[in-house]
């Protein structure tokens, strides 16, 4: 495990990584997620191997420190993460980034073009204020300490046993912090970063979850849309050959 300090306070971001050939993949997680859960089995797929790869926790999530003075917003979260990989010593990383994992990502591609030579998205976050049914809204409609209080073992009951068993692990002011600067959005706003990068982006949008608002806009801005079959708003579990053949540029 590695780590760098992201505040100037010593509260440090950590991550887990395999070595291997550059340019690096970095694996970013969404809200109250962990990324080692969420990419490591297919990190190790044959078709990905021979690759530097990390596995990056977000501040307030899985092994990274949670301090409670920290705004935990895109742009805070995306400087943590551009710590880390200063700290790694990389440059012209591939991100896959999955949820809100994937507008930190964009903001970290706007903020230090330096650091990121391709986006693979898995259903990020590219809108503010997204609809009411969506996992940030509801835990952004709380307030802050009533959620840290009592609505957070309510979520973690409602969310189910995959979400939860991560999210019970991300501190729940952190939690609620991100989420509240999620619905948010980003200054320019995730899709417009999106749509004006010229680096390599794929964006991945399972079938089951219906079709990607403003495809169209994105194909022609040069992104590429994949529609994963049998696939879910957790593509890397749902089809995971379809998640690495993307992944590795070969599908």
């Amino acid at each position: 495990m590695k780590q760098a300090e992201f505040d100037g306070k010593g509260n440090c971001i950590r991550w887990t990584e395999t070595p291997g050939a550059e340019p690096a993949r970095v694996y970013v997680h969404g809200l109250g997620s962990v990324s080692a859960v969420y990419h490591a089995h297919v990190a190790a797929r044959p078709e990905l191997a021979g690759r530097r790869s990390l596995f990056v926790d977000l501040p307030g999530h899985g092994i990274s420190d949670r301090p409670e003075h920290f705004g935990y917003t895109l742009e805070e979260n995306a400087d943590a993460l551009a710590v880390a990989l200063d700290a790694a010593g990389l440059g012209g990383a591939e991100l896959i980034a999955h949820s809100m994992g994937g507008a930190v990502a964009l903001v970290l591609a706007h903020r230090r073009p330096d650091l990121v030579s391709r986006l693979v998205l898995t259903e990020a976050n590219l809108d503010a204020f997204p609809p009411p049914a969506a996992g940030s809204s509801g835990i952004a409609s709380y307030e802050e300490d009533e959620f840290v209080e009592s609505a957070h073992a309510r979520v973690l009951d409602k969310v189910g046993p995959l979400w939860a068993a991560t999210m019970r692990l991300a501190d729940p002011r952190a939690l609620h912090r991100t989420a509240v600067g999620l619905v948010r959005g980003s200054d320019p706003v995730m899709r417009t970063i999106l749509e004006e990068l010229t680096i390599d982006r794929v964006y991945l949008q399972g079938e089951l979850s219906g079709e990607l608002a403003g495809r169209e806009r994105l194909e022609a801005a040069g992104v590429r849309v994949v529609t994963v079959s049998a696939a879910g708003h957790n593509v890397m579990f749902d089809n995971p050959d379809t998640f690495v053949a993307e992944v590795a540029g070969r599908a």
